[in-house]
C-alpha cells in the first residue's frame, strides 16, 4: 500500500519538519510542490525532523501543474476547512494521495469546488481557526493507515525497565 503526503507551498518550516518526520516513520511518500515559505536548511526545520531526511522519500514540484502531471495515477483526497464530508468517511485505497494546502490559505478553491466528493475535512468547533498544519496530517495519515490495518508498522512497544508478561 503507498500513502502519500502532499503539502502544497508550507510556509512554516517547522510543520513541514514535523509532517517528515511523521512520513519517516509512517513509510508514507513526501511531495512539496513549489513555492514554499522557507530553505530546506532551515534551523527551525532541522530542528523540527530533518534528522529524520534519511529516512523520507520525498519529491519536489516546480507548483501544482508540475504535480499533478506527474501523478497521474491514485486518489487524491483534499483535506480542507471546506470540505463537506469528514475524512473519516472516505475509504482509502492504495495509491491514495492526502492533499494540504497553506497554513495561511488553505487551498486553492478551483481545485477544491473541481473535487468536490473528495474534500474532506476534520470535525471542529465552529468559528475556531483550523488545527495546526502538522497535526492535521498526523491525523489523515493515520486514519489512512487504520484503514489498512497499519501495514508494516510496528503496533506493539516494550518496557524499558520491566516486561510486560510479568505484569498483573
Amino acid at each position: 500500500m503507498e500513502l502519500n503526503i502532499v503539502l502544497i507551498e508550507p510556509q512554516i518550516p517547522q510543520n513541514t519538519g514535523n509532517i517528515a518526520r511523521t512520513c519517516a516513520v509512517t513509510g508514507a511518500r513526501l511531495h512539496i510542490v513549489k513555492p514554499m515559505g522557507f530553505q530546506i536548511d532551515d534551523k527551525k526545520l532541522k530542528h523540527a525532523g530533518l534528522d529524520y531526511w534519511h529516512y523520507l522519500d520525498i519529491t519536489y514540484y516546480d507548483g501544482l501543474d508540475d504535480f499533478f502531471e506527474r501523478n497521474k495515477d491514485g486518489e487524491f483526497f483534499y483535506f480542507t476547512t471546506k470540505g463537506r464530508n469528514t475524512y473519516c468517511d472516505a475509504e482509502y485505497k492504495d495509491k491514495t494521495y492526502i492533499v494540504f494546502g497553506r497554513e495561511d490559505k488553505g487551498l486553492p478553491e478551483e481545485l477544491l469546488f473541481h473535487n468536490k466528493q473528495h474534500c474532506v475535512r476534520i470535525p471542529m468547533g465552529s468559528n475556531m481557526r483550523s488545527l495546526n498544519l502538522s497535526n492535521s496530517v498526523a491525523i489523515g495519515a493515520y486514519e489512512v493507515l487504520r484503514q489498512w490495518g497499519f501495514p508494516e508498522l510496528q503496533n506493539y512497544g516494550s518496557l524499558t525497565k520491566y516486561d510486560w508478561s510479568k505484569a498483573e
